[in-house]
Formats: C-alpha cells, structure tokens, sequence
C-alpha cells in the first residue's frame, strides 16, 4: 500500500458517503517511524501527521518544519497536564481531550499563550477500563464544561475496541457529536478507516497501510 492508494480510497469513500472528496482529512500516522519514512511521506507533498507522545514530536518535527512549509500535526495519543505547554506549541489540533483537569489546563494555558489547537474529546466508546476518554453518558456534560471553558471544540474522536465491530463505535460517536451540535469526527484507521467515513467521519488516523509495520526497535 502506498500514500497514494490510501488517498484514492480515502476520496472514494467519501464520494461513495454523499460527500465531497476532499471532506476528509488523511492524518498520517506517523508514530514511532524511522525519519527517512517520515520524510519520503512529507516528499510525496503530504503535510498532515499524528504523533502519539509530545516528546516524540518534539524530538523530529521542529527539523522537519525547518524544510517542509505547512506542516498540520495532530497529537492523537494521550496528554499530560505537565506537557500542555509544549503540546500547545508543537500541534494544530489534539484529539484526546478526556478529562475535566485537562481541560482546565489547556484554557488557562490557552490564555496565557494566546492560541490554542483546534480540540477533540476522546469518547470510551467500548467504555474500557484500560483506555483513556470520557464514557459515552458522561459526553454531554464534558461538551458543555468544555464549552463554558471557551475553548475551540472541533469535534470528537474514539478508538473501538479491537475485538468490536468498529461501525457500532463510529454509529455511537456520531450520534453524540450531532446531538451537540459538533461537526470533526475523528475515527477509523488502517482498517477500517472506509466504514468509518461511511458513518460520518472527517479525520481518519492511518498509520502502517501508509508507513508500513512500525518499527519499535
């Protein structure tokens, strides 16, 4: 698989849903990959990355962005309140917003430095005990807090569970995000990224059908 099947497919997909081809957006996933993969990827011309840890972004994007103009990066993994500051200068958008403490911090943060991403709230869909998000009765609360918080709520993300049919996820989660009003569903990746865009989605997170396998070593 290369960049270029996945954004034909990532095209399709939405033309197939009703939609235009350029209503999603192809995040490239791009955690834990050697830099010359990275790199062939900014090459081909695309800009749109995920990162899963702050401090892994930080250690290969300020360089990338040294040679590569309009980088989008998007942090997909969980954060830290210790690292907000450092997320709020490396990211566009982040896509784990889970909990009130954090977002607290990202508005006062916000305050301070005068700009803030554009921002998701993580939904535990599968309302796993080991995986961050807030619980899908918990949503509408955390919406509103997250609101009267002021701050740039682009929509909502989910990760379903591995052994679930992802499209009961995607289901759920786009019935919370129209239930308040939010248009950005982050959802679907490698393989299911397809029906995710079928039930709504405008993010999709695609990471080893573009990069191949990670490497951890």
């Amino acid at each position: 698989m290369s960049l270029s099947d996945i954004t034909t497919r990532v095209r399709a997909a939405a033309i197939d849903s009703g939609r235009s081809a350029d209503s999603v957006t192809l995040i490239a996933v791009s955690k834990v990959q050697p830099d010359a993969r990275v790199e062939a990827v900014l090459s081909e011309g695309h800009r749109c990355f995920g990162e899963n840890r702050v401090q892994e972004a930080a250690g290969k994007w300020p360089e990338f962005r040294k040679t590569f103009d309009g980088v989008d990066l998007h942090l997909i993994g969980p954060l830290q309140s210790n690292k907000v500051r450092q997320a709020l200068d490396l990211f566009q958008s982040i896509h784990s917003v889970d909990r009130p403490k954090l977002a607290r911090t990202i508005a006062r943060v916000a305050q301070e430095e005068g700009h803030c991403p554009d921002l998701f709230i993580q939904v535990n869909t599968g309302e796993e005990d080991q995986k961050a998000g807030v619980l899908p009765a918990d949503a509408d609360g955390f919406i509103a807090e997250c609101r009267d918080l002021d701050l740039p709520l682009k929509g909502l993300m989910c990760i379903p569970p591995v052994e679930e049919e992802p499209s009961l996820h995607f289901a759920l989660l786009a019935k919370i995000a129209k239930r308040n009003d939010l248009t950005g569903l982050s959802m679907g990746m490698s393989s299911d990224f397809e029906s995710a865009i079928a039930l709504g989605a405008t993010h999709v997170r695609v990471g080893s059908a573009i990069f191949g396998t990670r490497q951890t070593g």
